[in-house]
């Protein structure tokens, strides 16, 4: 008889554990395999900032994170900490206890803007680049395990990619749709331009209709010089509307731990 009750209870235990793990497989909202925004069951968001070439507005943005008392997640490019007078900026974000992840080494492009979809990037090239950028990053002491999310050069991928970043036990993630803030690298002459004012619009109307849990916001840490219309100095107000509204500012890999299996 407690045989049978031992059995039992395995039994049971192990149902409980295949049903948690497939309503798992659904906490995550995916797009082209890779994660677009986190579960929703708690009032958290992480703030994403890439950053290849300028970083103009940088400063402003780590005091205002550090005024928030807010954690953020940082991806650079090898160019960017490459870059001397960027050092004493990446070396800020560590200290600050933020997340430092890839954006690429060269931030080369994998696949065509418009018609299909395909890779035009070698495996080898691809693995070598981010190899790259990840020696970058242990330069500031951040230990390669530490390292499990990245964000694709102009926020731009294919399921192919996908794959290739799960070899090398990175997991690829993106910016939460439904918002205008990844346009504010835009120049100020630009048919394509997007004001501040609008992408902070955006964002606090996105709450107001939806609510933002789980949402992966992404803004540009650093932005050419022929955009002077920064988001950088709108971040302060950004973040006492979301603060004001119990939003807690995470990590994505605090967020996104533990990370689930990407849906068969």
């Amino acid at each position: 008889m407690n045989k049978l009750l031992k059995w039992g209870k395995f039994v049971l235990l192990l149902i409980l554990c295949v049903r948690s793990a497939a309503a798992q497989t659904n906490v995550f909202e995916y797009r082209e395999g890779g994660i677009v925004r986190g579960a929703k069951e708690k009032k958290q968001i992480a703030l994403e900032f890439t950053a290849d070439t300028f970083s103009t507005g940088a400063e402003t943005i780590l005091d205002q994170l550090e005024r928030h008392n807010a954690k953020a997640s940082f991806f650079l490019t090898g160019n960017f900490l490459r870059k001397p007078e960027n050092k004493v900026i990446v070396q800020r974000i560590v200290r600050g206890g933020h997340y430092l992840g890839p954006h690429s080494d060269k931030h080369p492009l994998y696949a065509p803007w418009s018609g299909e979809k395909k890779t035009i990037i070698t495996q080898q090239e691809f693995n070598a680049d981010l190899a790259n950028n990840l020696r970058e990053i242990e330069r500031f002491g951040v230990k390669r395990s530490a390292v499990k999310f990245w964000i694709p050069p102009y926020e731009w991928y294919n399921d192919e990619i996908v794959q290739w970043s799960r070899g090398l036990g990175l997991t690829l993630i993106n910016f939460t749709p439904g918002t205008r803030s990844s346009a504010d690298y835009t120049e100020n002459d630009a048919k394509n331009f997007v004001p501040a004012q609008t992408i902070l619009d955006s964002i606090i109307n996105k709450e107001k209709k939806d609510g933002l849990n789980g949402f992966l916001l992404l803004l540009h840490f650093g932005v050419s010089p022929k955009r002077t219309d920064l988001m950088a100095d709108r971040v302060g107000e950004l973040f006492d509307y979301l603060q004001a509204k119990e939003y807690k500012f995470v990590r994505v890999d605090q967020l996104l731990t533990p990370a689930v299996p990407l849906p068969k």
